[in-house]
């Protein structure tokens, strides 16, 4: 007969340890784009909420924004490298499918032998690494768990279509995940999902240019996921009058604001990192709430609401305790 194999000891919990982000020093203006395509200041406001962007230079990729953004995240979490044993990298505009991006910035930021794998899950991607990382820290794999967001999106961007070059951006958010105690946990069940039959909405075109049916992607968006964001409220335990913030994926502030608008917590910080951001794919959420957190907005133990959703079509949700 054979024997169980041994169940890892574990404290039960995980909760988020820091938070990093990085963006690059060139800004984009809707002004400027308007010098390159047809387009205006008020046409851009007025459809996505977007009034300036960062865009990256030559000599900087996906990794390179990660390992920034990686780094200040380990380095606010009071951790060594030497702490960390899992790295985790959500992306979608990593330029070559091999090698991953997730060990190249593990070996950069000095941490030794680590599990690395990068999480394709576009917009939703940091929820996605976020669950994982936690599950992970919970089920004894890994005891702090580095998670990435990092995008640059300029690569895959056709500059002359002016349905695209106006709304994504380059940045990298980051947080460390590590253990708790069970009545400690700050880590939410993460809700997640996919709408496969509406792949075509989102894609990139001629295998070069990202191409987006937006009337589509905005349809589903501001009447689905917000059951999604309530399921994930309803599976933490966490009234809509509970939450400090609620922090989507910075796709559009008109799909952000009808979002927020159905959840029924009005007393609740809404994200609107998309006006000075841009569209950074799956480092939205944690670039937004690092730069919230920077600014005062969330004291340690606030709650927030994240939900990400983007092509594939996935999407996921979860809710944080900030540190």
């Amino acid at each position: 007969m054979s024997t169980a194999l041994p169940v890892p000891a574990t404290p039960g919990g995980a909760r988020i340890l820091a938070f990093g982000e990085h963006q690059p020093a060139t800004v984009v203006t809707n002004d400027d784009l308007a010098q390159r395509v047809e387009t205006s200041d008020e046409w851009i406001r007025s459809r996505v909420g977007i009034e300036e962007r960062r865009i990256a230079d030559d000599t900087e990729s996906v990794e390179s924004m990660a390992v920034t953004a990686g780094g200040k995240a380990l380095a606010a979490s009071g951790l060594s490298p030497d702490d960390i044993d899992l790295v985790i990298v959500a992306t979608c505009t990593q330029r070559d499918q091999i090698p991953n991006a997730a060990a190249t910035v593990a070996a950069r930021l000095g941490i030794g032998a680590p599990g690395a794998f990068d999480v394709n899950a576009a917009c939703a991607g940091f929820c996605y690494a976020t669950g994982l990382a936690a599950d992970a820290v919970r089920g004894g794999s890994a005891r702090n768990v580095l998670v990435v967001g990092s995008e640059k999106l300029s690569d895959w961007v056709d500059w002359e279509d002016r349905s695209t070059c106006v709304i994504f951006a380059d940045g990298a958010g980051a947080a460390v995940v590590g253990a708790a105690p069970a009545e400690e946990n700050g880590v939410g069940p993460v809700v997640w999902g996919s709408s496969g039959e509406r792949a075509d909405k989102i894609y990139l075109r001629e295998n070069r240019y990202l191409y987006q049916e937006g009337q589509a992607v905005f349809r589903w968006t501001t009447t689905e996921l917000h059951k999604v964001a309530l399921q994930a409220l309803e599976r933490a335990g966490v009234d809509p009058s509970e939450l400090t913030a609620f922090v989507p994926h910075q796709a559009n502030l008109r799909i952000v604001e009808a979002i927020a608008r159905k959840l029924g917590a009005p007393q609740a910080l809404i994200a609107r990192d998309i006006v000075s951001a841009g569209n950074t794919s799956s480092a939205s959420i944690p670039l937004a709430i690092a730069r919230m957190g920077g600014r005062g907005e969330l004291p340690s133990g606030s709650t927030v609401l994240t939900l990400g959703f983007g092509a594939g079509l996935t999407y996921a949700a979860q809710v944080l305790r900030i540190p």
